[in-house]
């Protein structure tokens, strides 16, 4: 493999990992909402999906993020008759989003984003090396 599809295989993981760091930024803004009104689903937590996609002209197979999928595990309950949103139970309810899990996800972001980074920077050290050799 030459270096510089090296370099676009780790550019296309870097963009899909910032992509994934984002959902999950978005996630944990939100792990504190409740219903707004009785009936109506607090934020659901999105989880971020990769394809593979083949780039003809350079040969090489690129991770890209996929569509954004919606966790369809159930919402937490939580007592709180005096609050708007109660049903007629006094129960609101409240995102399905684990702050701890979400930290978790955010940290293996992270440490794929560093290698993705680490990767490029080989490879574009690789590359300076190979042309001060030709000169």
């Amino acid at each position: 493999m030459d270096l510089q599809k090296a370099m676009m295989v780790s550019a296309s993981g870097l963009h899909s990992q910032s992509v994934r760091m984002r959902i999950i930024s978005e996630n944990l803004a939100n792990q504190d909402s409740v219903s707004v009104a009785p009936g109506v689903d607090p934020y659901r937590r999105k989880v971020a999906t990769f394809q593979s996609e083949l780039d003809d002209v350079m040969g090489v197979e690129l991770v890209s993020p996929g569509k954004t999928a919606f966790d369809q595990s159930d919402f937490s309950r939580k007592y709180d008759p005096g609050h708007p949103a109660a049903d007629e139970d006094g129960y609101i309810f409240k995102s399905n989003v684990n702050g701890l899990v979400e930290m978790m996800d955010m940290r293996q972001a992270q440490r794929s984003y560093q290698s993705n980074l680490n990767a490029l920077e080989g490879s574009r050290k690789m590359a300076t090396m190979t042309l001060d050799l030709l000169r």
